[in-house]
């Protein structure tokens, strides 16, 4: 037997060995996926149905007919003001994400690939701020919107959150290693300014981390409760978030009521993982194919 016959049966019995799943390996991953979908499942058959669906046992697992009338009491709750609070989340978790994504990829690019002054000194700074826990800067935060008369106002919700410390070290990682000093060399040769090496030879490769880090920030800002309760106190001008828990006060809680915004306030979740899933399936295939 050659040596290469034995490497080729090497690599078929490690490939075998790999991809082989034996069926209990998909009853587990079965089990674990009915396990994660049914909450949300649920969720979408309670808002189909009464009140009374939450009481039912065995519970409903078919959809209802009652969805239209729940959406029109859903739209018609003047505590709630549900579309101005779709909407302002929007606007919120549309700006942050773009804002994140494309501070973090420049300056994770600055301090991957340039080199100057001072550079692992702010980079231990930004990773210090990681450490920090969200709760300990509302305070101060809240007394700064106040001298700004920011308060009451979504740029209050947006703008100290333009950029983020674990967004900068994640797209610095991952441009140290998927970033060329070569291709960045070859692009100063032809003469290409930094923005331009940036946009043109950077960004793209950063394509998969850049959908990564867009997934995470748009779904933390569009869950986001704490601070737009801290700053919003106007309850015609909420996010989402706040339109759900006007929903949720009284002594009668509307179970259907509540669970239909629930639901639709997940579709754009579901809208943007679908959309940023592709981009993030995009980029390992075409880095696969030039690798």
């Amino acid at each position: 037997m050659t040596i290469l016959q034995m490497r080729g049966r090497a690599r078929a019995g490690a490939s075998g060995h790999l991809w082989g799943a034996s069926r209990l390996t998909y009853a587990a991953l079965a089990a674990t996926a009915v396990l994660s979908v049914f909450p949300i499942y649920w969720m979408f058959v309670v808002a189909t149905r009464s009140s009374d669906a939450m009481g039912q046992v065995p519970p409903p697992v078919t959809p209802g007919g009652n969805f239209p009338a729940n959406l029109d009491r859903l739209l018609g709750n003047a505590d709630a003001h549900f579309m101005t609070g779709m909407l302002n989340s929007a606007i919120v978790a549309g700006a942050v994400t773009v804002s994140v994504v494309f501070f973090s990829s420049l300056a994770g690019f600055a301090f991957a690939k340039l080199r100057f002054r001072g550079r692992n000194a702010l980079l231990l700074v930004i990773i210090a701020t990681m450490m920090v826990p969200t709760q300990l800067g509302v305070i101060p935060l809240y007394m700064l919107m106040s001298e700004l008369n920011w308060n009451d106002h979504l740029q209050a919700v947006i703008i100290p959150f333009l950029v983020t410390g674990f967004g900068v070290f994640m797209m610095r990682q991952y441009a140290s290693q998927a970033v060329s000093n070569e291709l960045i060399e070859a692009a100063r040769i032809d003469g290409c300014s930094t923005l331009r090496i940036y946009w043109n030879v950077v960004l793209p490769a950063l394509r998969p981390a850049a959908a990564v880090l867009g997934l995470l920030t748009f779904m933390t800002t569009w869950n986001d409760f704490l601070w737009p309760y801290a700053v919003l106190n106007d309850p015609e001008n909420p996010t989402v978030q706040l339109s759900l828990r006007a929903l949720s006060n009284g002594y009668y809680q509307d179970m259907s009521q509540i669970f239909t915004g629930t639901a639709i306030a997940t579709l754009p979740l579901l809208l943007v993982f679908i959309v940023f899933g592709r981009q993030i399936i995009g980029g390992i295939m075409e880095g696969a194919v030039k690798a």
